[in-house]
């Protein structure tokens, strides 16, 4: 998490490559799958994204010690950072060469959140179908742009849904194998 904490730029979102690169890819702590709940219900809970998924992390780990070390090693050089630079932003706030750098690193962003994206729409088509994936991808941009619900009212719905439509598939396939 500490990796995390100090590469990260952006915002809960921009870091949430790269948990996942840690967490499913490097050292395999959770599966794609596991990840992508994980992410769900981190997002439905009010608070930053990437805090809650440092500290599920290290709960699931190493118990409520390890979900502590985990957030401060998150957040604390965030902190730490903020603390050091805050004596330089009035110098800096009117630099060219600052306003560059961030303007450059925008585009790496943007990258990062489409290839979650596309990856989290492959797991979607695979497990739904592309039909039925590319429905309910329709139906979160209507519900989003259209009717410009909140995504938090737009997750919550989906995770009902999928509440019911789990159960639905538990009780189909235990009356099917009896």
């Amino acid at each position: 998490m500490g990796r995390s904490g100090i590469l990260g730029y952006g915002g809960g979102p921009s870091v949430i490559p790269l948990i996942r690169h840690d967490a499913v890819t490097r050292y395999a702590w959770l599966t794609d799958d596991e990840f992508a709940e994980t992410l769900a219900i981190a997002n439905a809970l009010p608070g930053p994204i990437a805090t809650k998924m440092a500290a599920y992390l290290g709960y699931r780990l190493k118990g409520v010690k390890g979900a502590i070390l985990s957030i401060l090693a998150h957040i604390l050089p965030s902190c730490m950072a903020m603390i050091l630079l805050l004596s330089a932003v009035d110098y800096l706030s009117g630099s060219k060469a600052v306003a560059g750098m961030i303007f450059a690193v925008s585009p790496v962003i943007a990258v990062m959140l489409g290839m979650m994206g596309y990856e989290f729409a492959q797991k979607a088509f695979k497990g739904l179908g592309k039909l039925a994936g590319t429905a309910f991808l329709l139906l979160a941009l209507v519900l989003l742009e259209v009717l410009h619900l909140h995504p938090a009212v737009v997750i919550v719905l989906f995770l009902g849904y999928g509440t019911v439509h789990y159960r639905i598939l538990a009780k189909k396939n235990k009356g099917g194998t009896a």
